[in-house]
């Protein structure tokens, strides 16, 4: 027989001093450790420092890059502008690397074409509070949209139950007062009929039921 296959997950597990902090027993008694809290100073993510009153999207400048664009521009136009220069210089180390691949050239170029997608991004990057707004805006729009035709829905039903009800009053017969009082006597004595009816015998019983069928039938026919 073979050896019994390994069972693996599919991420790894935590590591263990932090599965010691939150076991069951210091869950229940409210001994787990709270969340860090955020830095102050700087800190280093994916390889780059960032520190925590930088703005959400940095200038070039304080990346250290040389802007290759005025600061008063249309975003439009400079993407345009980008995505031609790229073009060309991707041509330009095309025949770089056909004609001297081992010059000096050659990572001049590359440079190049680095600096230009870092500008392209970081205009990009420039339309996401826009872009933010925008969707938000458009959430918005829809939350308000639905609640319209649920108010809506809601107005056509409560018209079609006062139209129900206004048909339902309306062919009802003139004397109802009288057919009430009808009602009421007939109830009435057909209760007293009841507690005389307790002790009687059973054939005085059937009678009773008798006459409470016609009773019963008389009521209908005067509706």
């Amino acid at each position: 027989m073979g050896e019994p296959p390994v069972v693996s997950s599919t991420f790894p597990l935590p590591p263990l001093q932090y599965i010691a902090n939150y076991t069951d027993e210091r869950v229940r008694n409210d001994a787990v450790p709270g969340p860090p809290h955020p830095p102050q100073d700087s800190y280093n993510m994916f390889g780059a420092t960032f520190t925590s009153n930088d703005e959400i999207i940095r200038p070039l400048e304080a990346q250290g890059l040389t802007r290759l664009h005025p600061k008063a521009f249309s975003h439009k136009e400079e993407l345009k502008k980008l995505n031609h220069s790229i073009l060309i210089n991707f041509l330009e180390l095309l025949e770089v690397l056909i004609t001297c691949p081992g010059s000096s050239k050659r990572e001049e170029k590359i440079e190049d074409i680095n600096l230009l997608f870092i500008h392209m991004h970081h205009l990009i990057n420039e339309f996401r509070p826009h872009q933010a707004r925008e969707t938000l805006r458009v959430m918005m729009e829809v939350q308000k949209r639905q609640r319209l035709e649920t108010a809506e829905r809601c107005q056509k039903h409560l018209e079609k139950v006062t139209e129900i009800l206004q048909g339902c009053f309306s062919s009802l017969p003139e004397n109802v007062e009288h057919i009430d009082n009808k009602i009421t006597v007939k109830l009435e004595t057909e209760s007293t009929m009841e507690e005389e009816t307790v002790n009687d015998t059973p054939e005085r019983r059937e009678d009773t039921s008798v006459q409470k069928d016609r009773l019963m039938c008389n009521l209908v026919d005067s509706l």
